[in-house]
């Protein structure tokens, strides 16, 4: 018997009963935001590209790969695709032993290889891909969140600012030094403000890592003030001896900027005492007319 044929022939009868017996196991802790419809629709073309790979008896059909990419975009969990290609193994196999109408067990191994052979290649390849995007956007989210981990902001000519929240390891270290030490340069930086508002923990490895990077600008010919310092924060550097005494430390950074405009030479000007002084010259050219 050629089993793939007898599928072929019975497809639509074959997906039906797959979709019915398909519970979704791997989808219960989504169902209360995924859609009946959506998951329907998702085991619709499930179904039907199984079909077309029997079809074309190509298992690297390009429909496939769109299908596992879909998968992962919708967050959907690596046992979507894996328990499916089981159901629909095992409701393939059911039938074609029905049509057969034998007990005979040299049939019924040669009716599971034959399915098997074609089952197996199409949940490597879907697999394969599954994982290639699934790596891929892991890769683009790790870039996004380095990007923000250590951002560093020009506020002002010559004045930068680097906020920094969450835990700070050894990898995010190297990071903060890399882009601190390139923006000192790129942003021709005289104060940085290094602000660990929120930063949750301050210890002996976090604050070793942060007079490195002030040493490190202070070589550049820049100056490095540690701002929020909280005052948690401030008695565990105390308990624990760290010296900070190599740069300045401010508890807020409105008191960080302050100090760096003053070191800057610089000033900032309200628009509001010039907008006076100008109503005051036209008062003065009105009276003379």
């Amino acid at each position: 018997m050629d089993v793939k044929q007898v599928v072929l022939n019975n497809s639509d009868y074959l997906i039906d009963r797959w979709i019915h017996q398909l519970d979704n196991k791997s989808l219960k802790d989504y169902t209360s935001t995924i859609s009946d419809d959506m998951i329907n629709q998702m085991n619709q073309e499930f179904a039907d590209f199984v079909m077309k790979s029997l079809q074309q008896e190509d298992s690297k059909i390009e429909s496939l790969d769109q299908f596992a990419e879909k998968v992962v975009n919708l967050g959907w969990p690596f046992g979507y695709i894996t328990e499916g290609l089981q159901t629909f193994r095992t409701e393939s196999t059911k039938f074609v032993l029905d049509q057969l109408e034998t007990n005979d067990k040299d049939e019924f191994i040669d009716v599971m290889e034959r399915v098997n052979n074609w089952i197996d290649p199409l949940k490597i390849r879907l697999l394969n891909q599954y994982s290639t995007n699934w790596n891929n956007i892991l890769s683009m989210q790790k870039l996004a969140l380095e990007e923000l981990s250590a951002p560093l902001i020009p506020v002002m000519d010559e004045i930068t600012v680097m906020p920094l929240v969450g835990t700070i390891d050894t990898d995010r270290a190297k990071l903060i030094m890399e882009n601190l030490l390139n923006g000192v340069v790129k942003n021709r930086t005289d104060v940085v403000l290094i602000d660990i508002t929120g930063v949750p923990v301050v210890d002996t490895m976090v604050a070793h890592h942060i007079i490195q990077a002030a040493e490190a600008v202070r070589l550049l010919g820049a100056t490095c003030i540690l701002v929020g310092i909280r005052p948690e924060i401030a008695q565990t550097i105390v308990n624990l001896g760290i010296d900070l005494s190599q740069f300045p430390t401010k508890s807020s950074l409105k008191k960080g900027f302050e100090t760096a405009l003053q070191m800057t030479e610089q000033h900032i000007v309200s628009n509001e005492s010039k907008h006076e002084d100008i109503e005051e010259v036209l008062d003065s050219i009105g009276k003379e007319s």
